[in-house]
């Protein structure tokens, strides 16, 4: 079993096709028996993404309600939750002015953090999954495990 956590610019490369999608849904195949974990934040961030992206024209409003749709139906069911709590903000304040990231890229990594001292706690290792260059920067200076899912077809 691996662990992954994915933050919003990977999550939503399962729901709209883009470089790195395939190499995401694979993650998701029962099959290879994942554990998938995301920042409750990631909700928003998702939607928000789809949503930009069909103001944008980038996604026709039918593929918007559908990948919305199933994004609300697999957010709870198929995606542990790191919950962000006054100790992931108290982090992600470190971070944001240890690494100058953004709020939210703040608050995932916190959240990314907060998954791999669980993980490591039952001997494993947890994966940061990240399509955001300045976050996977500052995940590897927090010496995480990252995976850029632009960097599979």
């Amino acid at each position: 079993m691996a662990l992954y956590f994915l933050d919003s610019s990977a999550l939503v490369k399962r729901y709209i096709t883009e470089r790195g999608t395939t190499w995401i849904q694979d993650l998701f195949l029962a099959s290879n028996n994942n554990r998938i974990t995301a920042a409750l934040i990631s909700g928003a961030e998702v939607v928000a993404a789809v949503a930009r992206r069909r103001r944008a024209g980038s996604v026709a409003d039918p593929d918007a309600a559908r990948v919305l749709s199933q994004f609300r139906a697999d957010f709870f069911t198929d995606i542990g939750i790191i919950e962000i709590t006054t100790a992931v903000i108290d982090e992600a304040m470190r971070l944001a002015e240890r690494h100058a990231l953004r709020g939210y890229d703040a608050v995932q990594l916190a959240a990314a953090l907060a998954f791999q001292a669980i993980s490591a706690a039952a001997g494993l290792t947890a994966t940061l999954v990240s399509a955001d260059r300045e976050l996977n920067a500052a995940a590897v200076g927090e010496e995480l495990v990252v995976e850029d899912p632009n960097s599979h077809p």
